[in-house]
Order: C-alpha cells, then sequence, then structure tokens
C-alpha cells in the first residue's frame, strides 16, 4: 500500500457545541463514497481505477491501491480507448461481501454504462481480498436514452428490496429494481423517474441541456427516504456551480417533495448546501450515520487552491420537522 500523509484543515462553524462541525480535507477527491470495515473508514471516489484512501478517524487519509488496477475488459465497448478514469462510485456491504458500483462514461455525453465488482474483503493483508468484476449492469446509448447511466446510490426499501437510484442532467434521475444478487436489474423491470428540472432547448448526444441535476443519494431515517441530489454544474474550478438539494418521501419510489411542498419531478429541491466566495461550489455528496452522527462527504472546489476539488466532511443537523441542514462553508 501506498501510504501519503495529508494535513488536515478543521473549521469550527458556530459558537455552540451542538453546530456543526465542518472539515476541509486537503486530499484531491470527486464523488466521494464511504464505508467502516473493521475500524477503517474505506473511501472511494472518482479517479485512475476508482480512487482509494482509508482513515480511522475520519480526519487522517492515506492513499490505497486502485480497485482496478486495470481497466476492466469490457469498457473499451462502451467508451473506445477507455483511459481507466472511473465516475462516481458507490460502495456497500451485503450478505458477506463488498460491492462496489462504478461509472465509465464520455464527458458531457450519454455514452455510459455502470458496472460492478465484489470482494470479500477490502483489507489487501485478508485472504478474502480481491476484486471480481461482473460487467455492465445497466448502458444509456445517445439518440436512443433521454437519461444518462451514471452516478449509481443502492437503497434498500422496508421489505428488504434493492434498488439503485442513478442518472445525469437528460430528462432526471432514474430508480430501478435489482435483483436479489444485486448485480442485475430485476425482472420484470420496474423504472421510475424520482427528479427531474425543465430544459430550455434541445438536447443532443453532445449537448445534454440546462437540467443540470445528478447523483442523487438516497438515506433511510426516522421513517423517511431523504433524497439528496446535486444541481447545477461540476467539475469547472472557479466555475463551478454546484449545490446540493434534497427531498423526501414515505416511499422509496417517491413521489419525492421539498420543504415547501414541490415534487422533486417537476423541479422541486430544497437547499442543503452551496458554494461562496471560499468554495466555488460543492455537491456529488454521499450520507452516512457514523458515530452516532450523521455525516454529509461531498467535494468542493477550494477558491484558495486555483479551485481543485477538496474533501469536505460535514455533520448534519435536523430541523424540528425533519429536514437536514448544514452550515455555511467556510
Amino acid at each position: 500500500m501506498k501510504h501519503l500523509t495529508y494535513s488536515i484543515a478543521i473549521l469550527m462553524i458556530g459558537l455552540l457545541p451542538s453546530l456543526s462541525m465542518a472539515q476541509a480535507i486537503d486530499i484531491r477527491v470527486h464523488d466521494p463514497v464511504v464505508i467502516e470495515a473493521n475500524g477503517v473508514y474505506h473511501l472511494f471516489c472518482t479517479g485512475m481505477g476508482i480512487a482509494h484512501f482509508t482513515s480511522t478517524d475520519l480526519e487522517n487519509w492515506e492513499e490505497a491501491d486502485p480497485v482496478f488496477p486495470e481497466k476492466p475488459a469490457w469498457t473499451d465497448e462502451v467508451v473506445p480507448e477507455f483511459r481507466n478514469h472511473i465516475w462516481a462510485p458507490d460502495i456497500l456491504f451485503h450478505n458477506g461481501q463488498y460491492y462496489i458500483y462504478y461509472s465509465v462514461s464520455a464527458f458531457a455525453k450519454n455514452t455510459s454504462a455502470i458496472g460492478v465488482a465484489t470482494t470479500k474483503s477490502l483489507d489487501p493483508e485478508d485472504e478474502g481480498y480481491g476484486w471480481t468484476d461482473h460487467g455492465i449492469i445497466i448502458q444509456s446509448h445517445p439518440n436512443r436514452d433521454l437519461w444518462n447511466a451514471i452516478d449509481p446510490n443502492i437503497v434498500f426499501d422496508d421489505e428488504g428490496v434493492p434498488w439503485m437510484s442513478f442518472g445525469s442532467f437528460w430528462d432526471g434521475l432514474k430508480l430501478v429494481r435489482m435483483a436479489p444478487s444485486l448485480l442485475e436489474i430485476a425482472e420484470p423491470q420496474e423504472w421510475h423517474t424520482i427528479a427531474r428540472r425543465e430544459r430550455s432547448f434541445e438536447l443532443s448526444d453532445k449537448n445534454p441541456g440546462d437540467a443540470a441535476l445528478e447523483a442523487p443519494f438516497i438515506f433511510k431515517k426516522d421513517g423517511w427516504y431523504y433524497q439528496f441530489l446535486s444541481w447545477d454544474l461540476c467539475c469547472r474550478g472557479a466555475n463551478s456551480t454546484y449545490k446540493v438539494v434534497v427531498g423526501r418521501s414515505k416511499n422509496v419510489e417517491g413521489p419525492y417533495f421539498d420543504r415547501e411542498g414541490k415534487n422533486l419531478f417537476h423541479g422541486g429541491g430544497s437547499l442543503v448546501v452551496e458554494g461562496n466566495e471560499n468554495w466555488y461550489g460543492a455537491g456529488h455528496c454521499s450520507v452516512y450515520h457514523f458515530k452516532e452522527e450523521d455525516y454529509m462527504f461531498m467535494h468542493a472546489y477550494d477558491a484558495k487552491d486555483e479551485g481543485r476539488p477538496k474533501l469536505m466532511v460535514k455533520k448534519i443537523r435536523w430541523s424540528d420537522d425533519g429536514w437536514p441542514y448544514v452550515r455555511r462553508l467556510n
């Protein structure tokens, strides 16, 4: 394992201990997801072969080997001459093994596919360590599909049925029922559109429109399914306008409504966090309950470092009527 030590800038927000604490962590990250295994936190994110970091305290991180030292064999069939720069993973543990879902795509096109790989352990020293790739779960095609097969997230409903949310731009974010194996879509297929924004000009394979939303992440709490998603533009340094909004539903299939009662299918979404003069944009979040706290992990573009994407970790607080919020990025 390659070890790198990174400095941590911890920003205290507010005056009372009960207020949230934000951590701006000086590692370059896009689209982080996290899981805890045997006292170690594993962070996976966009990068060559799926970048991987580990920590024991959520503050100090070390770089680990990527999931795929070599690109999966099938990826060139989706994106010719694919360079192994894999986007927006999701990680979960189920029935004795870890599943990682990941995105293979051409930038600004829905020439995309979501794949999955599994391992019995995340520790390279363990006998059960070693990723097995299972190939494509779902694929989107230009001029055929008004959806984009990237940004997967798995959630289980109250009956234990697995669902995958995913999507970016085009005609909104999708939810599809998964088979019990978690390796393929269930048959007969069941699809839902769980969020969308109006488009103001014609789409093409090179022009996804201005209905900018992506990266759904569904978090269960107190009988609600909270759909966190990102609005506006990422990946543009100082020109990034990323922000996180949320809606909720009593059913995983939706419909999801924001705090004002607007359906996310009709452009609804209550603001959770956005960029400012210190951080040009913040988004593509994942949400977990760790150490008796709810945490949001995301990337934000550092205005003091030429707009480079950094890992941002924030504790989530909840209003009396059950809506999540985080404090301003400092």
